[in-house]
């Protein structure tokens, strides 16, 4: 009998083993897979890691956002260090898992919370807009209420994504590859030979 529970016990220290590591590697290969590290970063190539987003980031590239804005800098919080992490954090693992589950929308929309997020950091940039006292007195006297009661975007609907967005819009989006060399051979060695 004392034989017999020390084999279901060892038996089952096998099973368990056999699971831990079977979750341990996913885990592992997942994170490395993922390029999850990249997701720690402001770069905004982060962001195509996920195909799906290649027509963002095209339009992204090509408007004059571009040259003083990243993704995070308008699409995550900037309040504090917790939050700005907490909401990468959870809106990364829903992207994650749409996109492994193949659930991704033909046309991505913006989620409430990142409605809210892209309007205080519309506003965060762009106070100097807002608070001009020579407008106020060309437009009216509640020129500050009337210019952040509503979402930036009901106005300015072209920026900085374009109108038409969606994966059938830009479906060959050239999307700058940094990372791959796209010199041809003769033309390498003709530079080398110069």
């Amino acid at each position: 009998m004392k034989h017999n529970n020390k084999i279901s016990r060892n038996r089952l220290l096998i099973w368990i083993s056999v699971l831990v590591g079977g979750i341990l590697g996913i885990g592992i290969f997942s994170f490395i897979e993922s390029n999850a590290v990249s997701y720690l970063s402001n770069d905004s190539e982060t962001c195509i890691n996920c195909h799906v987003m290649n027509s963002e980031f095209a339009s992204w590239q090509h408007s004059s956002h571009r040259e003083v804005a990243v993704c995070n800098d308008c699409h995550v919080p900037h309040n504090n260090f917790v939050s700005k992490y907490y909401f990468k954090a959870s809106d990364g693992l829903r992207h994650a898992t749409m996109f492994t589950l193949r659930l991704e929308p033909q046309v991505i929309g913006i989620k409430n919370a990142g409605k809210r997020v892209v309007k205080q950091n519309c506003l965060r940039c762009h106070d100097n807009f807002l608070t001009e006292s020579s407008m106020e007195a060309v437009v009216n006297s509640d020129y500050f209420e009337k210019r952040t009661d509503r979402n930036c975007w009901d106005c300015h609907k072209c920026l900085p994504h374009g109108k038409v967005k969606g994966l059938s819009s830009t479906p060959s989006a050239l999307v700058v590859d940094n990372k791959t060399d796209r010199l041809p051979e003769w033309l390498k060695q003709n530079m080398q030979k110069q």
